[in-house]
This record gives structure tokens, sequence and C-alpha cells, in this order.
């Protein structure tokens, strides 16, 4: 599960990997369902990326409102092509990718839950960005007319994960954003279903470090 994260405003590392600038707009520090957020999506057609900023809580195409975002931040890898809300942009190929400091998650392990980030082991030298495979959808207001794009994260199981493994109650299921590796931004951008479905696992992804935050 991912429900709050700290976008990248690192320009120089998204020109890097991506060879784009990061939105001019200005969006929160800090993410919750239903925020704006920088996002890298890929035209099938021409091979164009392009970064833009996306409500985080994917809205389908056929919703009555927006209030379904509430529950549509997180998508299971192992159900994202059959559930409604996600299986039209799934079988569109409507790949993104969430740009990301660090993500954080609940940690029971004092008996309460306590805040800790998530973010990369490797730091050369100083903290890097990381990208996160989503899934990306549009939406038109019904009574407003505006267009919306909205995004999911997809997630996996994390039981077996040397640091995702640790955080929610015990009785709840473990559960990871799959991040993705530098050298698969473009492979996963440019998926099939079947060979973005081969890359919703936990082995491939960069090494995690986590850490507690300080209380408020």
């Amino acid at each position: 599960m991912c429900t709050n994260f700290t976008a990248t405003r690192n320009g120089p590392w998204v020109q890097a990997h991506f060879g784009i600038d990061l939105p001019e707009q200005d969006y929160p520090v800090e993410a919750y369902p239903g925020f704006l957020a920088p996002i890298v999506v890929q035209s099938h057609a021409s091979a164009r990326m392009a970064s833009g900023l996306a409500r985080f809580g994917l809205i389908p195409a056929w919703a009555k409102d927006d209030k379904i975002s509430r529950h549509t931040y997180n998508a299971r890898a192992e159900t994202v092509s059959e559930k409604p809300s996600y299986r039209s942009a799934w079988r569109q190929r409507r790949y993104a990718i969430a740009l990301v400091d660090h993500f954080f998650e609940p940690n029971y392990a004092s008996g309460k839950a306590q805040r800790w980030k998530i973010e990369l082991a490797s730091q050369e030298p100083l903290p890097q960005p990381f990208g996160i495979a989503s899934l990306w959808d549009t939406w038109i207001h019904p009574a407003t007319g505006e267009r919306v794009t909205s995004f999911t994260m997809l997630t996996v199981n994390a039981d077996a994960h040397p640091v995702m493994q640790q955080f929610h109650k015990a009785e709840d299921e473990k559960r990871t954003p799959v991040v993705l590796a530098p050298n698969q931004y473009a492979q996963w951008l440019s998926a099939t279903p079947e060979e973005a479905m081969q890359m919703m696992h936990c082995h491939a992804m960069p090494a995690l470090h986590s850490q507690a935050c300080p209380k408020q």
C-alpha cells in the first residue's frame, strides 16, 4: 500500500532519465489521494514521452463523480486486468511512472502506528528519486466538462521483501508499490499487457532503505 508520498522536484534527474522537463505548474510537497503529482507517460504511436500532473487515485472514464479516487490510489497487480476501475486503462496500455523522492508506510512494531519513510538505499551521494509503476486514465467531469487525468500505483505482495514486509498491522497482507529500476523505465512505458504483467513482482526492485520519521 502507498497512500502518501513525496513527489520529486529534481528536474536534472528527470532530464537525465527521461529527457523531459517536470511540469511547470506547482504541486504539493506531499501527495495524498486526490492531490496532484507528476507522472511520465509515453505515446504508443510516436514513442514521445511527456510529464504532466495527475490526480493520485484513478478515476475511470465511466465514474459518475470523483469520489471513487479515495479507493483507487493503489491497484493490486494480481487483479488489475480484471477490476472494472482499471481494466480499460490496462488493456489500452496506459502505463505511467510516478516520480517519487520517497513514500511513507505505518510501522506497528511499538504497538501503535508510526510513520516510516522509504527511499532508495543507494544515495549516490545525495538521495535519489525513483519511479513507481503506475496506470493512468482520463475522466470528464459531467458538470463542468473538465478533463481530469488521474493515476494509481501498482502493488504486489511483499511478504518476502526485506524492507516492505515490516509495515502495516500483523494481520494485514504485506504489499509494496512496484519500484522500477532505471533500466526498466522505457520497458514499462512501452510494454504490452503481457510484458507489463511479467514486471509485476518485487524481485527486480532496487534496494530500499527505511527509517522512522521524527514524531511531531
